[in-house]
């Protein structure tokens, strides 16, 4: 059995820190480093997370920490828990998402066999019109289309190698796409591993917004040489996700 450490950043998330936490307590996995990463929260939310480190401790297998203080945002706060993670994969839920009961044994389960620098399971979409399942898949050309960060876990050595740049939202991708180009092992896995409710920043429904995200994820694929077409791709599923939601 591999450790494998669970990251979770939080700021002012006391209304749903529970719920994260408790499916992590919840894994059907034993061996589990678990990091919260608060950056500083004005509410009870770092409260909360302590208030689960004694009774986390005390299974055989698992220990708990959290740290709170001011940080540069959730991809700053990622790569520190990169730094400090002793697992030999990290999985990285945030805090208004969870995980399904057997998320950690599945993704290690997989690493176990496959060895991945990164790897991704399906997202079940919590959206107020209802849910839907985003598979994981890489298809024929790399796109954020099927990417799953709430589902991602990466080996601690991949999350050191390619540190998130804290560029903008979707450094997520960013660090992805670098992994891909690099011709490190990727293995999307159509299993839902993680619950993700639909409304945080990639999720904003404005067109300044959509706008936004295109400029955004075009400059990654522009940034690593990819081509101009796409930003024509971009264009189109920000169009279709604005008409859709």
């Amino acid at each position: 059995m591999i450790p494998i450490t669970v990251l979770t950043v939080s700021f002012n998330a006391e209304s749903t820190i529970s719920r994260t936490i408790e499916s992590v307590i919840n894994q059907t996995y034993s061996d589990i480093e678990y990091i919260v990463l608060d950056g500083a929260s004005k509410d009870n939310t770092a409260d909360i997370a302590r208030s689960y480190v004694e009774g986390f401790n005390s299974r055989p297998g698992r220990s708990m920490r959290v740290i709170s203080e001011p940080d540069k945002g959730m991809y700053d706060a990622l790569n520190k828990g990169a730094r400090l993670a002793n697992g030999v994969i990290v999985g990285q839920i945030n805090a208004d998402d969870w995980y399904e009961p057997d998320a950690v044994q599945t993704m290690a389960e997989l690493y176990e066999r496959e060895h991945y620098a990164l790897a991704w399971g399906s997202l079940n979409v919590i959206t107020g019109a209802g849910n839907f399942i985003k598979h994981a898949r890489r298809g024929l050309l790399w796109t954020t289309s099927h990417w799953c960060h709430p589902a991602a876990f990466a080996s601690r050595e991949t999350l050191l190698e390619y540190p998130y740049p804290l560029t903008n939202s979707h450094d997520d991708f960013d660090f992805a796409t670098h992994v891909y180009l690099d011709g490190k092992k990727i293995i999307p896995l159509d299993k839902v591993i993680s619950n993700f409710t639909f409304g945080g920043m990639s999720t904003q429904k404005s067109l300044r917004e959509a706008k936004k995200r295109v400029d955004e994820i075009y400059g990654i694929y522009k940034k690593y040489g990819m081509s101009k077409l796409y930003y024509l791709h971009r264009l189109i599923f920000e169009a279709v996700k604005y008409i859709l939601t």
